[in-house]
C-alpha cells in the first residue's frame, strides 16, 4: 500500500511538467501525408519548428522571433497560450496564369504565444502546411501597451540538414540581377569572382549573404526552395548563410536609418515559404506562394 501511495505520489509531482511540456509541441501533418510539421519550446521559452519529408528531414530544429527596435523583442520567455488545429480546402481562379483553376489544400498550425513576464504581450505563429510545402508567418494581435514598432530584425532560422548545392545570387540592396552561381552552401562568397564585379551599381550586403529565391539540391535527391509570398508594406527578405553549419538566417533590407519595418498592431509579416519534394519538377510546378498571397483586388 506504501509503495502504491509512493508511486502515486511521484507520478502527480511529474504532472505539472508533462502537461507543460504537452503544451509547449504540437505537430500536424500536411493533408496529403507527405510533409510534417513539428512546434515546440525551447527551455528559454523560443519558439522553434521542424518540417520533413516522409522519413527525410528537410529542416531541423529552427528558432523564430521578432527583434523590437528599443524595447524588449518577440524572442523568448514564451509559454503556449492556445493551439488550434484547421484544415481547408478551396478552388480559385486566377486573373491570369498557366493554369485555369488552383486549388488552395491545407492544414494550418496557428500558436498563440504569451510572455509572462513582459506584461504578458502576444504573439501568433500561423503555419500553413501543403503537401508541396510549408508557409508561414507572423502576426501581432491588438493588445495594451503595443500600438505602434519598430521592427530592427526577424530571426527567422532555416537550418537545413546538411551541406547543399545551392543555386543563388549575391545579397544586395540595389539590384538581383546578377546570373546564378551553382555552388554548396559551404562556398557561398559573395565578394570574389564574377558576382561581385559583373554590375557597376551594387550593394552586397556580405560574403554569405544570398537573396531569395534560394533554390537547394541533397546529396540524395530533396529539392529545396526557399522564399516568401504576401511581401506588402515589409522590407525584402535575404538570407545569411553560415557556412559552418548549413543554417540560414533572415536578413531584413534596412531603411536609410537602419530600421527594418515600422509597424502597427494588429498587424502581419510576408509568409516565409520552403516548398520540398524528391522531384524538381514539382517545385517549378507548385502554386503554394499564389496560395499564400493575398487575393487580386
Amino acid at each position: 500500500m506504501r509503495i502504491a501511495t509512493l508511486a502515486l505520489v511521484v507520478l502527480l509531482s511529474y504532472l505539472p511538467t508533462f502537461a507543460q511540456n504537452a503544451q509547449a509541441s504540437h505537430a500536424i501533418q500536411s493533408p496529403g501525408g507527405r510533409l510534417s510539421l513539428a512546434f515546440e519550446l525551447t527551455a528559454a521559452g523560443e519558439p522553434t519548428y521542424r518540417l520533413a519529408l516522409g522519413a527525410k528531414q528537410v529542416v531541423r530544429a529552427s528558432r523564430l522571433g521578432l527583434e523590437l527596435k528599443d524595447v524588449s523583442g518577440f524572442t523568448s520567455g514564451f509559454v503556449v497560450e492556445r493551439a488550434d488545429t484547421s484544415e481547408h480546402d478551396e478552388t480559385w481562379e486566377p486573373v491570369w496564369g498557366e493554369v485555369k483553376s488552383i486549388r488552395n489544400r491545407y492544414r494550418e498550425l496557428a500558436v498563440t504565444l504569451r510572455q509572462p513576464a513582459n506584461q504578458n504581450r502576444t504573439m501568433l505563429l500561423r503555419f500553413r502546411l501543403y503537401d508541396d510545402g510549408l508557409g508561414f508567418r507572423y502576426e501581432i494581435p491588438q493588445q495594451a501597451g503595443l500600438k505602434y514598432f519598430t521592427l530592427s530584425g526577424e530571426r527567422t532560422e532555416i537550418n537545413l540538414t546538411d551541406d547543399h548545392t545551392a543555386f543563388w545570387i549575391p545579397g544586395d540592396y540595389d539590384t538581383n540581377e546578377y546570373a546564378y552561381s551553382t555552388s554548396k552552401l559551404s562556398e557561398v562568397d559573395a565578394t570574389r569572382g564574377r558576382a561581385a564585379e559583373e554590375i557597376s551599381t551594387r550593394r552586397i550586403i556580405g560574403p554569405h549573404a544570398v537573396q531569395t529565391p534560394l533554390m537547394l539540391k541533397s546529396a540524395d535527391g530533396l529539392y529545396v526552395n526557399i522564399h516568401e509570398a504576401a511581401l506588402v508594406n515589409y522590407p525584402a527578405m535575404h538570407l545569411e548563410v553560415d557556412v559552418k553549419s548549413s543554417a540560414l538566417t533572415s536578413h531584413l533590407v534596412p531603411d536609410a536609418l537602419g530600421n527594418k519595418a515600422y509597424l502597427q498592431a494588429p498587424c502581419t509579416t510576408p509568409w516565409r515559404t520552403i516548398v520540398a519534394s524528391d522531384r524538381a519538377p514539382d517545385v517549378l510546378a507548385s502554386k503554394l506562394i499564389l496560395n499564400l498571397n493575398e487575393p487580386s483586388e
